[in-house]
């Protein structure tokens, strides 16, 4: 018996929704990745990118368990010399939360070509507003 192999041109790509608030980063983070991955699906194959597309809403309203929002920093450098920088989590949150959301899940992601390709179907918004309405995204629950 031979093994399936999906073929790129043969993917059918479908859109999803979901609601970030009061879901702690972490959990929402691998749920999101395997959606974009496509480990979801009977035709999963590793070397082709057979993932759908998601769309994250209420981004500012996720959640981090225990002292983290405080305690934790993203770190990064300028390329300057001495350009390296520490943002708080709870300073990132104020400013830019679809960041870590963006963060959370690309560390996720097989770090190559494919990975970077998949990272482009990932659509993350502060509130509930979203231009995707005619993509007519489907409510996927976590």
């Amino acid at each position: 018996m031979k093994s399936f192999m999906a073929k790129a041109n043969e993917v059918e790509r479908k859109w999803y929704i979901i609601d970030a608030e009061d879901k702690v980063l972490g959990r929402l983070a691998t749920e999101i990745a395997t959606i974009l991955r496509g480990k979801n699906k009977p035709i999963y194959t590793p070397h082709v990118d057979t993932g759908d597309f998601v769309i994250v809403i209420n981004a500012g309203k996720v959640r981090l368990t225990g002292k983290k929002l405080q305690q934790k920093n993203y770190t990064y450098h300028t390329g300057y010399p001495g350009g390296l920088r520490q943002v708080s989590y709870g300073e990132l949150m104020e400013k830019n939360p679809e960041k870590i959301i963006e963060l959370a899940v690309k560390g996720m992601l097989p770090k190559n070509s494919l990975g970077r390709k998949m990272y482009t179907k990932l659509k993350v918004y502060r509130g509930t507003e979203h231009g995707h309405e005619a993509q007519k995204p489907e409510v996927y629950e976590v």
